[in-house]
């Protein structure tokens, strides 16, 4: 008998309010591409976004594609559109395979199998190991109950394998399967610029993040060696300018964020990179290497000003390791980029405007003023269930630029407002031709992309009030 060995990996359309983002490669989704093929699948990565693909074209793809198992990946904002995806893909192929992973599957498995009917299989955490078990099972036979990992129906009740073990050897996966995917529909404001990931797993336990559920509160990383074939490899293979490392803390381990840094110059790869990390993981001279080793911009998680908040959202940094971090970073010439939570409970009006105040006082080169939003899997989101605040149940506006829940003791209307009264005044004049200057003539490519949108916005501010 002739199995059908086609496997589809699918990104969501967005949702047309979703909002605009540079978009990357699917990774997630380009290293299971990467271990199915090595291992004899016929697969087809479908990136709905950058394809500018609707679900009717989704459904047209699938019906010529014809798989036999079709994954599909979900954020959040996006598992509406996900679901609509299983939709078309059951009229298409009524006998195709149906798994959803990422965050929001993972963390809401009985939910979504419940909601959606079409979902046959839900991969929670890592996918690799999983999805090629799953792609194998017709022909291995082997019983779901044996796949440790997923989530399914069985006899009308919802079963919950075990937890599969993270994947210890990183080194071991191959490169991500960019050969599946238009590259150079990626670039981002004219730079050839591709994603990496060196390592997975986080230690610490902030309570509006899922990364440590998600991907265990074990650092796991990949050798300097391998990232820097890696980096090569981009540069060379696809003439990548530049990487966006995506690791949720790059320096975490210093030493080997220095080993990598030591490899960019000694093989004098050329690639521009930004990467996003924590305040007290970084030194002056480790931060002087990185911008040697052509890092230009860098995020890191303030998340508050204020020393309360701070506490309540179990970020361990203080103010003084925070300036530190940005003065230092700043002097290396990197762009700094600040994140900050905004509204999280326990907030009042006067920690807000400690945090806004101390966002101004650090200038960074840009501040992200995110909404508290209770994604499935955080702490955030039992606090709000537990309060019993009206929280909205529109997962596409769960991209952190809107208020979520309403908490009586801080109005989201209050919130909104004082975000919007920083940006304004922010995104001044000075600020423009700062960015400018950084951008057009320093070469700086996120100076050049803020100087704009410092512009947009400001002219948006004209027009909405002629």
């Amino acid at each position: 008998m002739n199995l059908n060995k086609k496997i589809a990996l699918v990104t969501p359309p967005l949702p047309i309010d979703i909002g605009h983002h540079p978009l990357f490669p699917p990774l997630g989704l380009a290293y299971m591409a990467a271990v199915l093929d090595e291992n004899g699948f016929e697969v087809k990565i479908i990136d709905c976004p950058v394809n500018h693909f609707d679900h009717d074209k989704l459904k047209t793809e699938l019906s010529k594609f014809q798989p036999a198992l079709v994954g599909i990946g979900s954020m959040t904002p996006t598992i509406e559109s996900a679901f609509k995806c299983a939709q078309v893909t059951k009229e298409a192929i009524p006998t195709a395979t149906v798994v959803m992973g990422g965050p929001h599957a993972t963390f809401a498995d009985e939910e979504v199998l419940n909601r959606e009917k079409s979902v046959d299989i839900i991969v929670r955490g890592e996918g690799e190991e999983t999805i090629l078990e799953l792609a194998r099972q017709p022909e291995t036979q082997e019983k779901l109950d044996n796949i440790k990992g997923i989530t399914f129906r069985k006899d009308k009740k919802i079963i919950q394998t075990q937890n599969r073990p993270f994947i210890q050897d990183l080194d071991s996966l191959p490169l991500p399967a960019y050969k599946f995917v238009s590259v150079e529909k990626y670039w981002v404001a004219g730079r050839k610029l591709l994603p990496i990931i060196t390592s997975r797993g986080c230690p610490y336990q902030c309570s509006f993040c899922v990364a440590s559920q998600m991907f265990g509160q074990q650092f796991r990383a990949r050798s300097p060696k391998k990232v820097l074939d890696e980096l090569e490899w981009l540069q060379n293979e696809f003439g990548a300018e530049g990487v966006a490392f995506q690791d949720d803390t790059l320096t975490f381990d210093r030493k080997r964020a220095e080993k990598i840094c030591d490899g960019i110059i000694d093989r004098k790869i050329k690639l521009h990179w930004g990467c996003g990390t924590r305040a007290d993981v970084v030194t002056k001279g480790l931060l002087e290497k990185m911008a040697k080793a052509n890092c230009d911009e860098t995020m890191f998680g303030v998340e508050s000003g204020c020393t309360t908040m701070r506490a309540i959202l179990k970020k361990g940094v203080t103010n003084q390791q925070i300036e530190n971090a940005i003065k230092w970073a700043k002097d290396a010439g990197m762009f700094v980029t600040v994140s900050v939570i905004l509204g999280y409970p326990g907030e009042t009006k006067q920690t807000l405007q400690e945090t806004l105040d101390f966002v101004a006082e650090i200038e960074p080169d840009d501040a992200w003023l995110c909404h508290a939003t209770p994604y499935p899997g955080t702490h955030l989101r039992e606090i709000v269930d537990k309060k019993g605040w009206k929280m909205s149940e529109d997962w596409k506006t769960y991209n952190t630029m809107n208020p979520i829940f309403e908490d009586p003791n801080l109005p989201a209307t209050e919130i909104a407002a004082m975000r919007r009264q920083f940006y304004n005044r922010f995104y001044s004049p000075r600020y423009i031709m700062r960015q400018a200057v950084k951008g057009y003539i320093k070469g700086n490519l996120y100076s050049k992309i803020m100087a704009r949108t410092a512009l947009n916005y400001n002219l948006w501010r004209i027009k909405s009030h002629a």
